[in-house]
Parts: structure tokens; C-alpha cells; sequence
């Protein structure tokens, strides 16, 4: 190779690799170009999230003592997770309100803070009804009523008398076992107000101890037999780690009224956060459906009391 030829391809190498670092160059800038493109899209969707959160945001509402209502549970508020929400939205690079994800906020005060009170209804701003059921007799109307609340989808707690689950337990299993909750209706089904100290502590105790034992189910709710109750009752129900559970509308089925007047009865009170009070009779076993039927059509679902009570927020 003579010395022309080398000099032409030391010249053309050369001219080669020139090209491939400039090559690179713009691709890196390139690169630069389109990270700081995303970068500046980016900042001010994110700085708009944060900007419409207020408009989603809602405060919490603490756990209170009404002057009527006695014992009202909390709230939940929300506030928009502007991480979570920028997530959603940045392959379409601008806020859209579908896209928006909130998260629950907790309030600072629960039921469990309150002074003993009784319950008579939830928070008014969950639209949830809440179904009670007080056992001690009307075994024959139990199947039926369980099999309406399940074929609508639809939950109650059942407050039973310990006495009555000691003799029948295959019903107390039966309660359970079709997803429905239970609670403590007291052992003998005494006037409440009339019993010493340690004749509560023996309700409750020995109800609370039978429906454990058949149902494996530990109990958080004290329905007093025929309402009975005063400060000392409510006193030892929370000291046991329970609330008292009274009602909004009352069925007074036991008085054997038409169906029609019983669902009248009941529909009159229904509101959010209405406790219902009713027993396993025929007038509610007959009632039954169409109560759920008509309370659902008012916009509000049928649970139960752990379900009514709870903060969690409903959209």
C-alpha cells in the first residue's frame, strides 16, 4: 500500500467516526428534547390535579353525642390522591374528571371515644338502612325471613336471647351460617334497669359466652330487651367492649298489624342511618320483601348494624 492510498484512509476513517460521535450527539439531544417535552407536560397536569382537588375534597365527620340521638358514628371524608390520579392521566396528557381517584379519610373521633350512649340510628349521611331482629320466640318464621334476606341480598343483625340459643342452637348456626350478624338480646330477657350490677354483668356475660361457644362469633352489639335501659346499663354494655343498640322505626309487629300498615309504619321513618326494629312474626316475614323492595327503591341499601355503624364512606 503505497503512502496516497493510506492517507485517503486515514482521511476517510477519520471523516467515518466524525460522523458517528456527531451521530450520537443528536440522539442524545434529541433524547434531552423529548424528556424535558414530558417533563414540562408533565408538571403542569400535575400542578392542575392539585389544583381541582380541593373542589373533591370532603372533611371527615367525627363520631358526636346528639341531644336526640345519643350516640352518632363518624364519617369518613375524601381527598383526591394526586399521585394515583397523575398515573391515570398522564398517557393522555390532560385532567379528565373520570379519571380522578380519591381515598377515604378517617375522622379523629369514633363511637369508641364517645362517653356510654345509646344508639338509635347511623350517620345521616350514609344511605344505608339497617335491619334488627330480636329473637327469643317466632322459630317458625326464621326460615323464611332468612331466605328473603338472601335472595334480595339484603343483611340484618339478629339479637338473640341466650336462653333461647342454649335450647336452640341449630337456629342460632342457621342465623350464622346464611351470612347474617348476630348480637345480645340479654339471657332472660329481664327489665334491664331493674337488675343489680352483677345481674347485668350475668346477661350479658352468659348470652355474650352461649353465642360464642355455638356460633364461634364474638358479639359487639347489646339490644335491652323491650328498650330497657338506663345510664348504669349503658355503662357495663361499654365497659364489655359493646354499644346499645335502640331503633328509629319501630315495626311494633308484635301486635300482629296487616302488611300493609307495617310497611307504612316503617316507611314513614326511613332515612339515612334509620335502625329498624322488628321480630320474626308473620306480619315481617310477609312484609319483608317488599320492605326491602321499597327502601331500595328510596335509594338507600338494607345491611347490618356493624355495616350501618362503620365509617366507611358510600359513593
Amino acid at each position: 500500500m503505497n503512502g496516497h492510498t493510506l492517507r485517503l484512509r486515514i482521511i476517510g476513517y477519520t471523516v467515518l467516526l466524525m460522523l458517528l460521535i456527531q451521530g450520537e450527539s443528536s440522539l442524545a439531544y434529541m433524547s434531552t428534547m423529548k424528556t424535558d417535552d414530558s417533563t414540562k407536560s408533565a408538571v403542569p397536569l400535575y400542578e392542575e390535579i392539585k389544583k381541582h382537588a380541593a373542589t373533591y375534597e370532603i372533611p371527615p365527620e367525627n363520631a358526636r353525642i346528639d341531644k336526640i340521638w345519643k350516640a352518632v358514628p363518624g364519617y369518613n371524608g375524601q381527598t383526591v390522591d394526586v399521585d394515583a390520579t397523575h398515573k391515570k392521566m398522564k398517557a393522555g396528557g390532560k385532567f379528565d374528571p373520570k379519571k380522578v381517584v380519591v381515598k377515604q379519610v378517617p375522622p379523629s373521633v369514633h363511637l369508641k371515644d364517645l362517653s356510654p350512649a345509646p344508639i338509635f340510628k347511623g350517620n345521616g349521611q350514609k344511605k344505608m338502612v339497617a335491619f334488627t331482629i330480636n329473637v327469643a320466640w317466632g322459630n317458625e318464621y326464621l326460615p323464611s325471613m332468612l331466605k328473603t334476606l338472601k335472595e334480595n341480598n339484603a343483611h340484618a343483625t339478629f339479637f338473640l336471647e341466650g336462653r333461647w340459643v342454649k335450647k336452640f342452637p341449630h337456629l342460632a348456626k342457621m342465623i350464622v351460617e346464611a351470612g347474617q350478624e348476630v348480637g345480645n338480646h340479654s339471657y332472660t330477657h329481664p327489665n334491664m334497669t331493674a337488675l343489680s350490677s352483677s345481674q347485668l354483668h350475668e346477661e350479658l356475660t352468659k348470652t355474650n359466652d352461649v353465642i360464642k361457644a355455638i356460633t364461634n362469633k364474638d358479639v359487639k352489639w347489646f339490644a335491652p330487651p323491650s328498650g330497657t335501659h338506663n345510664e348504669e346499663v349503658i355503662k357495663k354494655v361499654k365497659q364489655m367492649g359493646m354499644e346499645t343498640i335502640m331503633w328509629t322505626a319501630d315495626t311494633i309487629d308484635w301486635k300482629k298489624p296487616s302488611r300493609d300498615v307495617l310497611i307504612e309504619r316503617v316507611m314513614k321513618k326511613v332515612e339515612p342511618g334509620t335502625i329498624v326494629l322488628m321480630h320474626p312474626t308473620e306480619a315481617t316475614d310477609s312484609a319483608l320483601k317488599e320492605l326491602i323492595q321499597q327502601i331500595r327503591e328510596k335509594g338507600y341499601d338494607v345491611v347490618n348494624i356493624s355495616t350501618l355503624l362503620n365509617e366507611e364512606r358510600v359513593n
